[in-house]
This record gives C-alpha cells, sequence and structure tokens, in this order.
C-alpha cells in the first residue's frame, strides 16, 4: 500500500469512527496500531517507521481539525502503555511513567507519536471515549467501562484489520431508574 493509499484510508476510517462514536472536542481517542500488520507481517516482526509516519500525520490532522486528544498506545513491551501530549497528561490527572517507545520496544506508531506529538509524555493508563485498534493490539483496556462496537465500513488498513469501539456511561439503578439519552 503506498501512502498515499494509506494515508486515504486512514483519513476515511477516522472520519467514520469520529462519526459513529460522536466524538467531540477535549474527547480522547486511544490507537493501537502494528505497522507490521499493516503490511501484511505477523504483529511485532516487521514495524515500519516510514507507515507509522503516515498514520501518524492523518491522525494529528484528524485530532487537530476536530479538538480532541490523541493517545497513542505502546505494545505489549511496554505493557501497552500509551503516548499523550503533556496538556492531556495534566487535564486528565494522568501519572507520567519513564519510559521512550521505540520500534522494537514500544511500536512504531508509539515511537512516532513520541517524536511529534506536541510535548510528548507515556503513561500507562486512560479511559478513553473511543478506540480503534489497527492490527489486533488489543486497547479495551484504555476504554471507559461499557465500550460499544463500531461496526465500520472500513475493515481494514493495509493487511490490518481494524477494529473501533464508542463508549457509553453506566446504567445504574433498576427498573425504576429513568436514564437519559446517552
Amino acid at each position: 500500500m503506498d501512502s498515499t493509499n494509506l494515508l486515504t484510508a486512514v483519513m476515511q476510517l477516522l472520519a467514520e469512527v469520529g462519526k459513529e462514536a460522536g466524538l467531540g472536542r477535549e474527547q480522547i481517542l486511544v490507537v493501537g496500531c502494528s505497522t507490521s500488520e499493516v503490511l501484511g507481517e505477523k504483529i511485532g516482526t516487521a514495524g515500519s517507521d516510514a507507515v507509522a509516519k503516515v498514520i501518524m500525520d492523518a491522525l494529528i490532522q484528524y485530532a487537530d481539525e476536530h479538538g480532541i486528544r490523541l493517545a497513542i498506545q505502546c505494545c505489549e513491551h511496554l505493557n501497552r502503555a500509551l503516548v499523550v501530549e503533556r496538556l492531556t497528561a495534566a487535564v486528565y490527572g494522568l501519572e507520567i511513567v519513564n519510559v521512550i517507545p521505540v520500534c522494537g520496544a514500544g511500536g512504531a506508531l508509539a515511537a512516532e507519536a513520541m517524536r511529534t506529538l506536541s510535548d510528548a509524555v507515556v503513561v500507562e493508563n486512560i479511559r478513553a471515549n473511543a478506540g480503534i485498534d489497527i492490527g489486533e493490539t488489543l486497547i479495551g483496556m484504555h476504554l471507559r467501562a461499557v465500550a460499544v462496537p463500531l461496526r465500520l465500513t472500513t475493515r481494514t488498513i493495509g493487511q490490518a484489520r481494524v477494529t473501533a469501539a464508542k463508549t457509553r456511561p453506566k446504567l445504574i439503578g433498576g427498573p425504576r431508574a429513568i436514564y437519559e439519552k446517552c
């Protein structure tokens, strides 16, 4: 997949997820991505800085245009920690940890996020409003408690499977409870 087609596919995916999840300003989108899987290889075996750059460029463009905050998930070697902007960590009270993701430990997209996000830092966990998983990286641990799968028309990026979810508030109470529209 050439970089133009990859950029177009990721922008289409972001538009669809943003619409379906109802993402608004200041909400958090967590993204996990195996660039190896995008290239048709086994996760963790063929990380690509070039693929990561194209995907990160699309993510930053979308986030800037829509006022959302990004959280880029590292791989399992860094316990799926997340790269965020320092301001995001401060606003959401996230504890910063000391590690620098690289392609071989953290993943190519997380390493690219460290290079390109404004004042990037790493945090251990987050409770995001929505998430995109490109290549079965398992982002669910970083979503709010009630995740709702999104049925997207964009099912792959390159050779990687795509899964996405939005979240909603918990419904608490019982048979007499009244719920507002979520």
